[in-house]
């Protein structure tokens, strides 16, 4: 089974909320060193936390960060970002290819850029942080770019396994960060969720659903259309 003990990790989106929580985890769980990726990186006290800079949406920034960090055994694909709008009508087309830019081809680009130092380890691992807007689409873009990272990361499960390289998709709704200030509701505290990630991952667990409702919405899925988004059955009625 993979293991955090003796791993080197690195994080996107590491100076927020979660990603703060993916870092001092991985230490506590005896991870030797994790790289903490941001655009802006921060200072952290603690000689075994390595600040990066990295842009997920900029090539040449993810070939650097390969290029700085070359011992990576575990890659967390935290980044990411929400569109001022919800609605796929009403954002602007600029909105739309920046949220994918960060949310989709951001992540798969870094585990492409990645996948042959992970590879010459044995029992690396990759995670994906999806949400339970992977399969309920009521954040327009963000939906769509969830989803797209929902499948990218089946596949790379499929490509990557035989490379010794085992990869873990989260889906979960929200969570108690700046991201999710806005939303109202039940809400994941960070270091739950990435307790909850890192054990499954120690467990060699393929999936992640963190909470009910992403429980629920998931068995929604084989059903009718409808019955997922029942607005649908008044307006048809």
């Amino acid at each position: 089974m993979p293991s955090l003990d003796g791993a080197v990790v690195l994080v996107t989106g590491a100076n927020g909320g979660l990603g703060t929580h993916f870092v001092h985890d991985a230490l506590a769980r005896g991870a030797a060193k994790v790289y903490a990726t941001a655009r802006s990186p921060r200072a952290w006290d603690d000689e075994r936390i390595v600040p990066l800079t990295l842009d997920v949406t900029d090539p040449a920034s993810i070939d650097a960060a390969v290029a700085a960090a070359p011992d990576v055994t575990v890659l967390v694909n935290n980044a990411g970002a929400i569109p001022p709008n919800a609605s796929l009508l009403d954002v602007t087309e600029a909105d739309i290819r920046a949220n994918m830019e960060t949310n989709f081809f951001g992540p798969v680009l870094l585990a492409r850029a990645f996948a042959p130092i992970l590879a010459a380890t044995s029992e690396s691992v990759l995670v994906d942080v999806h949400s339970v807007a992977s399969w309920y689409a009521f954040g327009g873009v963000y939906s769509a770019s969830k989803a797209a990272l929902w499948s990218a990361t089946n596949s790379l499960r499929i490509e990557l396994a035989p490379k010794g390289v085992h990869v873990t998709g989260v889906h979960m709704g929200y969570v108690d960060t700046p991201m999710a200030a806005h939303a109202e509701g039940p809400k994941l505290l960070p270091a739950e969720l990435v307790t909850t990630v890192y054990d499954a991952v120690e467990a060699g667990e393929h999936e992640v659903l963190a909470d009910e409702l992403t429980v629920q919405v998931k068995s929604a899925l084989s059903g009718p259309v409808e019955a997922l988004y029942p607005d649908l059955q008044s307006k048809n009625a």
